[in-house]
């Protein structure tokens, strides 16, 4: 068996709307966010869920808890889901963010990470949901970070075309992550990152 994965963004937020890279720093929802947050739950509903699991980050929680409060569904949060932090950066404009982020692949932020390391973490979480919640349906709410880092892990994609690609907003991920998955093995192909 597997574990069937979705992958939600959290919901948009005053940050996002001001044109803010927030980082690591918590993030409110916005009146949109609030009401698409509503409309996550109501997207989902009827459907399996077992588990969703949220980055810690109050934008992703905010998100998880109005879509599924009430649901009876368990929800966890897990600082591995973290968007990626920018250290100094945390909280920068959108427009220097654009113009760091094809630099910061393997390199991190001043005082943060890089996107590889939001992948490792990833992973570390994606181990731990194949080992213990095989056959279950789980859904992820966290960041852009997380999302390139599904992308390569369970995707095959490269990271660093993932990371300079532009956003477009979907309604959910799906990818399969097989019973007893662990990360491939470092490498070029692997990381998606050797450039």
């Amino acid at each position: 068996m597997a574990v069937s994965l979705v992958y939600e963004t959290h919901s948009p937020t005053l940050d996002n709307e001001a044109g803010i890279a927030t980082g690591w720093l918590p993030g409110q929802l916005s009146p949109t966010g609030l009401k698409r947050a509503a409309e996550l739950g109501e997207r989902r509903r009827g459907e399996r869920l077992d588990l969703v699991v949220s980055s810690d980050l109050h934008r992703a929680v905010q998100t998880a808890r109005i879509a599924f409060g009430g649901s009876g569904v368990e929800h966890r949060t897990d600082p591995r889901l973290r968007e990626i932090n920018y250290g100094e950066l945390n909280g920068m404009p959108v427009a220097r963010l654009d113009a760091e982020r094809a630099h910061r692949v393997d390199v991190p932020f001043p005082g943060g990470e890089s996107y590889q390391q939001v992948v490792e973490r990833t992973a570390d979480l994606l181990e731990e949901l194949a080992a213990d919640h095989d056959g279950r349906r789980v859904l992820l709410v966290a960041h852009a970070a997380n999302r390139y880092a599904l992308a390569v892990l369970l995707g095959g994609a490269d990271l660093a075309e993932r990371v300079g690609a532009p956003f477009t907003w979907q309604p959910g991920w799906e990818y399969t992550l097989p019973a007893g998955w662990v990360r491939p093995a470092p490498g070029p192909s692997a990381a998606g990152s050797a450039r």
